[in-house]
């Protein structure tokens, strides 16, 4: 049974998350504020969270749980569930390392697809390394089912989305991929400025490994290309 947590300060809202989890299987435990949370986190990672961004008296007491959270583990799903809708709360909930961003409207069902689609993929983590899942490129290697990705055999530490929008690129050196593809290929629905915040992370990302990487180049009007 996947466990997961749901930080959400409202009490009737987050009564209601944790009643509809539970009915699809899932072991729950739900949390008001960022401290309890954390303090969770810090004696047992979840399989799964899902934080709201404003926490009782914390604005963005949500992003602070987030960092902590990723910190403690590159790989655990996290998705923001929030009322915050701007563009700039969604790319800077990406940027911080969650897998998705969703707000409030967003039916149940579509929720429970979302999580059942993390699930999927980090399930993966658990399968046997076979060599036919390795990819080799370059100084870049790909293990598919552990979806792990290393630079110069150094492991970059990456989301399951973002692994996945490398593992697009790479599959196919010098073949365009566009945005549309990236999120086909990470199973996610987001804009058009999303997919861009998450390509920015990856190169970081590879950047703190080595500070000449450039295997990512923009396509400007068509989306992104692996060039090595």
């Amino acid at each position: 049974m996947k466990n997961i947590v749901i930080v959400e300060d409202e009490a009737a809202i987050r009564e209601n998350y944790i009643d509809v989890l539970k009915k699809h299987g899932y072991n729950v435990q739900g949390y008001d504020n960022r401290p309890d949370a954390q303090a969770a986190f810090e004696q047992a990672l979840p399989d799964l969270a899902i934080i709201d961004i404003g926490l009782q008296d914390e604005i963005d007491g949500g992003f602070s749980l987030c960092q902590s959270l990723r910190a403690l583990s590159p790989t655990v799903p996290i998705i923001f569930l929030t009322a915050r809708d701007s563009d700039f709360d969604t790319v800077c909930g990406l940027r911080m390392g969650a897998d998705d961003y969703l707000t409030k409207d967003t039916s149940l069902p579509h929720l429970m697809a979302r999580i059942a689609a993390l699930f999927r993929r980090s399930d993966l983590l658990a399968t046997p390394t076979e060599q036919e899942t390795l990819i080799e490129r370059g100084a870049l290697t790909i293990d598919k089912n552990k979806m792990q990705i290393f630079w110069n055999k150094q492991l970059i530490e990456l989301t399951v989305t973002e692994f996945w929008m490398v593992y697009a690129l790479a599959k196919r050196p010098g073949h365009v991929k566009s945005r549309h593809d990236l999120m086909d290929e990470a199973q996610v629905v987001v804009d058009d400025s999303t997919i861009t915040s998450h390509v920015k992370r990856i190169r970081k990302k590879f950047l703190l490994c080595d500070a000449n990487f450039d295997c990512i180049s923009t396509v400007y009007g068509m989306g992104y290309r692996w060039g090595a």
